[in-house]
């Protein structure tokens, strides 16, 4: 079963990929710049010097999180290099070049083709990066229903793989994965043993997840299970990004299928006090700061959002963003404005290390 991608999806996230770049190249233009690299994948050694010493590689760079990422990465001086699935992808990226749009200072940015479906296809895209950002961006082959229950074994699958090239790889030490807050928080809440607070340690339930049919959220918590058992020997170090859902300008029209799939089960995510949302931006950054942090403290696993949706009025607001009918459900109240939650969402450990990396040595205070 292939991937199949929407063509107003896809030009959207060309669009945006290319106002990036142009972006990126506003802020500093380097006088030598010779274009757009389109790297082939070949195992030979490459000499790029401290560009490929900083080179990191973003699965589904053209998604909505992936521009994101890699225009975070860009910014603060990192290489990238951004997997494409087919010749068409790179064909519209090399037709947006622009003498000098694809530099940013000292980095690279390079295309290169490579299946999620072949690990020695990503093995040799791998080869040079030091670091992997595997997003788990994908859209469903079935069309409108937004994340069918086969699409949890095309997530598995990618994740097997990706994890698997990482150790094969000679120059990977390390992998950021894109996991989901869904991941941690379907639980069965009628019983009295879960403490209040939803933080980074806690694991949604795989028979709950199949029970209620929510397949994006049993997706992404087998992806994660496989990724941390394929890294548990330690050679390669793994970090996991647990975000609520991701909003910004235009969020559903670029990233439909996740948005609607991850909405799935909203009015009992929304009663139990767990409908997290979280800006393009922020999450980004998350990423890269997590990145930053490996060689040092970061480790496991990282719940981010940066609201958790507790009135009517928002969300109201967000079936307003994403075309939702709340007119026949009984999410909204009808007597109270405000709703109590039976659970509180932490998100404690991501903020300190984004405490740390914000924080100069002591030498420079």
């Amino acid at each position: 079963m292939g991937i199949v991608i929407f063509e107003d999806t896809r030009k959207a996230e060309l669009e945006d990929f290319r106002q990036m770049l142009l972006s990126c190249a506003a802020v500093q233009r380097r006088k030598d710049d010779d274009g757009f690299k389109r790297r082939e994948n070949t195992l030979a050694t490459e000499d790029g010097g401290d560009a490929l010493d900083r080179m990191v590689c973003v699965t589904s760079g053209v998604s909505y999180l992936g521009i994101a990422i890699v225009n975070h990465l860009l910014v603060n001086g990192y290489s990238v290099r951004i997997i494409v699935d087919n010749e068409e992808d790179v064909d519209k990226l090399r037709e947006m070049e622009i003498s000098g749009e694809m530099r940013l200072a000292d980095s690279i940015v390079e295309v290169v083709m490579a299946k999620l479906t072949e690990v020695e296809s990503l093995t040799e895209a791998f080869q040079g990066c030091y670091c992997v950002c595997h997003t788990c961006a994908f859209v469903d082959p079935a069309g409108l229903s937004g994340y069918t229950k086969a699409m949890a074994d095309i997530e598995v699958n990618a994740s097997k793989n990706v994890m698997t090239a990482c150790k094969l790889s000679p120059s990977v030490r390390h992998c950021v994965l894109t996991s989901s807050l869904l991941a941690c928080i379907w639980r069965d809440d009628s019983l009295d043993e879960f403490p209040p607070l939803v933080d980074h340690k806690c694991w949604s339930d795989e028979s709950i997840c199949m029970s209620k049919k929510l397949w994006y959220a049993l997706g992404k918590l087998r992806a994660e299970k496989a990724a941390w058992e394929i890294a548990k020997d330690g050679h390669l170090k793994l970090v996991t990004i647990c975000p609520g859902l991701v909003t910004g300008p235009e969020f559903y029209n670029k990233s439909p299928t996740s948005t609607i799939a991850y909405l799935k089960g909203m009015e009992e995510m929304y009663r139990l006090g767990l409908l997290a949302t979280v800006d393009i931006k922020q999450l980004a950054k998350a990423h890269v700061s997590v990145l930053e942090q490996m060689k040092k403290t970061a480790c496991g696993r990282y719940i981010c959002f940066d609201r958790v949706i507790k009135r009517d009025e928002e969300i109201r607001v967000l079936a307003c963003q994403t075309g939702l009918n709340l007119n026949a459900s009984p999410i909204v109240s009808t007597t109270e404005d405000t709703l109590t939650p039976q659970f509180e969402l932490s998100k404690t450990k991501l903020d300190r290390l984004l405490l740390a990396s914000a924080t100069p040595p002591r030498c420079c205070q």
